[in-house]
């Protein structure tokens, strides 16, 4: 009788402390407000601040907003990193007066978008917003950034047609390639050419 009573005492003290252990985070994104910038910056000063201050467990991720963006010059294919929100940071956090107070006293932080008003804590972003950002900031492929369009004059920098010039009629963004007419022997030729072979003139 006594083992019973035991043995059971024993069962609901190991589903309490099961309960206990499960931790309770509540994570979202918020943005925070720097100088444009300053943003990379603010990255680095909350990053240090959030370790002298140990509060990796409710400050998880710290994101400048960053999209890569190809451009063709010199007839070479150049990726250059472009921020997507001057101005702002993301902050991926548990939100409560400690890390509220650890983010928005960093050196660099003019404040949290979103607060309703002083003093108040910020609303966080919404889950959809977040997934957008992160998709620009590497899940797709880069923009591209064409300095041309239909009608402008090029001149053909390398390959086999190098130095004819010629009209854009029509541009393939997805397949990086242009479509020009080129005066061949006195006639208007339509020739496909890559974006690295051609500059404007």
């Amino acid at each position: 009788m006594d083992q019973t009573t035991v043995e059971g005492a024993e069962t609901v003290e190991s589903a309490d402390t099961t309960t206990a252990a499960k931790p309770k985070t509540n994570k979202n994104w918020y943005v925070i407000h720097t100088y444009s910038g300053y943003e990379n910056k603010v990255k680095a000063n909350l990053e240090r601040r959030i370790h002298s201050m140990n509060m990796q467990d409710k400050i998880f991720r710290v994101l400048v907003p960053m999209e890569d963006e190809v451009e063709f010059k010199d007839g070479k294919r150049k990726i250059t990193p472009k921020k997507v929100f001057p101005g702002y940071v993301l902050v991926e956090m548990d939100m409560d007066d400690g890390s509220w107070y650890v983010v928005r006293n960093t050196s660099g932080v003019t404040g949290f978008v979103g607060s309703p008003g002083s003093g108040e804590k910020p609303v966080p972003l919404q889950d959809k917003e977040v997934k957008t950002i992160l998709k620009q900031m590497g899940i797709e492929t880069p923009k591209l950034k064409i300095d041309f369009a239909k009608g402008d004059r090029i001149k053909v920098t390398s390959g086999p047609f190098f130095d004819f010039t010629g009209i854009v009629d029509d541009i393939q963004p997805e397949k990086e390639k242009v479509r020009a007419l080129i005066s061949i022997f006195g006639r208007e030729t339509p020739v496909e050419l890559e974006f690295y072979q051609i500059e404007k003139v």
